[in-house]
């Protein structure tokens, strides 16, 4: 518990923290990695967010969340036709995950230029949430934090470059995690940092050979 806010719940578009504003906060985040306009959603629900997700206006939070709306935005009422709109297509599909938080959604997103992203997270109470998956890598990101996400290829020295280029901008990192899929494979760094990141980090991170792609997401 860390304060007042733990307890009431964040200012939202009800009626529930988890099902609903919670789920704006995954759609959103999922559109921020994705950092593109969505023209394609596919949406798995597990669990709660199966079962009871339509009478909470999961399905149109999520929907919501993804077209950038924040949890006290009233389009999220909406948010189906608005999606419709705007050339959003969107499906839903009910799965099981196994031994996961109940809360639990897999969001396939493709964007205007072709762009792909899998982001997989749950709702863990009070509107907070925790993606835990992203493109099939294990991840740990809050959305409490500007974050820096580094797809490279897994050799010695690349997470001593990425840390160098935040060091001379005296950029502090608050929590890290390194997943990778096989050993010498592609892998995916995540920073959560103190402060946003200005667009010349993830500039210089692109210039090294050995990564991939780089993007700053920032808090939500």
């Amino acid at each position: 518990m860390r304060g007042v806010f733990d307890i009431v719940g964040p200012v939202m578009i009800g009626p529930s923290s988890s099902h609903t504003a919670g789920a704006v906060r995954l759609g959103l985040m999922a559109g921020k990695i994705l950092g593109e306009r969505a023209v394609k959603a596919g949406i798995q629900l597990h669990g709660s967010f199966a079962r009871t997700g339509q009478g909470h206006g999961t399905d149109k939070a999520l929907l919501a969340g993804i077209m950038g709306f924040l949890p006290d935005d009233e389009r999220i009422r909406d948010a189906q036709a608005l999606a419709l709109q705007q050339g959003l297509e969107y499906s839903f599909q009910t799965v099981n995950f196994g031994d996961v938080h109940p809360n639990t959604v897999l969001l396939h997103l493709v964007g205007v230029s072709g762009r792909i992203v899998s982001v997989g997270g749950a709702s863990i109470g009070g509107g907070n949430i925790l993606i835990t998956k992203i493109n099939g890598y294990a991840v740990e990101l809050t959305g409490e934090y500007p974050a820096l996400l580094v797809l490279h290829r897994d050799r010695p020295g690349v997470i001593l470059q990425v840390a160098g280029i935040l060091a001379r901008r005296g950029l502090n990192v608050a929590f890290m995690r390194v997943s990778r899929q096989a050993r010498g494979q592609e892998s995916l760094m995540i920073m959560e940092m103190d402060e946003a990141l200005p667009a010349a980090v993830v500039d210089e991170c692109c210039s090294y050979a050995d990564i991939e792609q780089a993007m700053a997401i920032p808090a939500i």
